[in-house]
C-alpha cells in the first residue's frame, strides 16, 4: 500500500463505518489502522467486523484509554512493522478532519515533507467554533510556535502525513506527552531531525456526533510540555 491512515478511537461507532467507506473509496492505495482503547459503545468490535471483510483495514486493541499521543505511537509502530506503507496519515475519526484532504496530504509528503494540515495558513479555517475556542487555539499554537522555534502557522493540528523514513528516523519510544502536546513534540522532534514541514490549508470542522475528547488536564500539558521540550537535549 502506499499509504496507511492510523484512526485512534473511543467511542466513534457512531463514525466509524462511514469514515473508513470513505477512505476506501480514495483514488489512492491505502489501508486503514484503527487503534481503539476498549471503548465502552463497541467500536472496537465493529472494526474488527470491518477487518475480517476486508484486509485494508486493521485493528490494535488496547487495554484502556490511554491517551491520543500513545496511540499514535503504537499505530505508528505497529504499521511500520506490519506493513510496507511509504506515507502514514493521522487523523481523528469524527470528521473533524475531512478524508477528502488525505489525497492532497500524501501528494505533498512525496517530496519527502512532513505534510501538516493547516488552520492558519491560507485557504485553512475553523467551523462551528466560539470565540473562546478559537482565541485558545490560535494562542496555544503561537505560544508553542515562540518557545519551539517552529517553522509552522499550525502547531497543535493533529491531522498529518509522515513519509516512512521520518518516522524511522525518530525515536519514537522517547515521545511521551498527549493531546496537544503530542502535535507539538512530534513536529519539533522531526524540525531538530532536519526534517522539512509543509502545511497544507485544511478546514476544521468541530464534530457533529459524539463526544470531544479535549480537556483541561490535556490543555495544561501543552502548555508545560512545550518548556520542557525547549530545555531538553
Amino acid at each position: 500500500m502506499e499509504a496507511l491512515i492510523v484512526v485512534p478511537t473511543y467511542n466513534e461507532a457512531e463514525n466509524l463505518p462511514r469514515l473508513t467507506e470513505t477512505l476506501l473509496n480514495l483514488e489512492l492505495d491505502l489501508g486503514i489502522l484503527v487503534v481503539d482503547d476498549n471503548s465502552p459503545d463497541g467500536t472496537g468490535r465493529m472494526a474488527d467486523e470491518m477487518a475480517a471483510s476486508d484486509p485494508r483495514i486493521m485493528v490494535l486493541h488496547r487495554e484502556g484509554k490511554l491517551g491520543l499521543g500513545t496511540a499514535y505511537v503504537q499505530g505508528f509502530r505497529h504499521g511500520l512493522q506490519n506493513s510496507d506503507a511509504r506515507f502514514f496519515v493521522q487523523m481523528d475519526a469524527d470528521f473533524s478532519h475531512n478524508p477528502f484532504k488525505v489525497p492532497e496530504l500524501v501528494a505533498t509528503a512525496r517530496g519527502g515533507a512532513v505534510a501538516i494540515g493547516s488552520r492558519y495558513v491560507a485557504g485553512g479555517g475553523v467551523k462551528n467554533w466560539g470565540l473562546g475556542r478559537r482565541i485558545l487555539s490560535r494562542g496555544g499554537s503561537l505560544y508553542a510556535r515562540i518557545i519551539l522555534g517552529l517553522p509552522l502557522n499550525d502547531v497543535t493540528g493533529g491531522f498529518k502525513c509522515w513519509p516512512r523514513p521520518v518516522l524511522e528516523d525518530l525515536n519514537l519510544a522517547a515521545v511521551k506527552s498527549n493531546g496537544y502536546g503530542f502535535q507539538a513534540e512530534m513536529s519539533y522532534r522531526a524540525h531538530k531531525r532536519g526534517h522539512k514541514l509543509s502545511e497544507v490549508p485544511i478546514t476544521f470542522v468541530d464534530r457533529r456526533v459524539g463526544q470531544s475528547k479535549m480537556s483541561m488536564g490535556i490543555a495544561l500539558e501543552a502548555l508545560w510540555m512545550v518548556w520542557k521540550l525547549r530545555f531538553s537535549r
